[in-house]
């Protein structure tokens, strides 16, 4: 029961951020949109994961008019960071009001280098360590272009190994 209650609060937040959309404008020039990228697909960040799986964030992708050739280079990124106890705790660490949990993992995705093709599907694989302890951990992605970059960020729970 509590599992559950704790699953829909954590699902109502994730709406929210997922909801709120994080990702590159469109830009419009004489050649055309370039391609954009946002996080992710709600099923991603809204799956209770295990010590030892991979989270694969599946990234949304918008085409864009222009010819991928005409696109800047794009970088995706994406890690988490954590345990923490409860997601208040985790959202007054990560804005700077209480210090970081003891034990703090991060994992990390390899950055992903899209080539703007339309069909193209990116996605972001982060393993957690078969020896993770269980919590809530901070999402944080970015979208990288050109000199710039647009990010956001999510809960995902850990749970022990069953």
């Amino acid at each position: 029961m509590l599992m559950k209650a704790c699953r829909l609060v954590v699902a109502a937040f994730l709406v929210s951020l997922v909801t709120s959309g994080c990702g590159l404008g469109q830009s419009t020039t004489a050649d055309g949109t370039s391609t954009t990228y946002t996080c992710c697909d709600a099923t991603d960040v809204d799956t209770v994961y295990q010590p030892g799986q991979k989270l694969i964030l599946h990234w949304i992708v918008t085409p864009g008019t222009a010819p991928a050739s005409k696109s800047p280079q794009v970088e995706l990124t994406a890690r988490l960071t954590g345990p923490y106890a409860d997601p208040s705790e985790l959202k007054s660490a990560t804005t700077g009001k209480a210090a970081p949990a003891a034990g703090q993992a991060t994992f990390q995705a390899p950055p992903v280098r899209p080539s703007g093709a339309a069909d193209e599907r990116p996605s972001s694989v982060i393993p957690i360590a078969e020896d993770a302890l269980p919590g809530y951990y901070h999402l944080t992605f970015a979208i990288r272009e050109g000199g710039g970059s647009v990010g956001g960020a999510s809960i995902v729970l850990v749970a022990p190994q069953a």
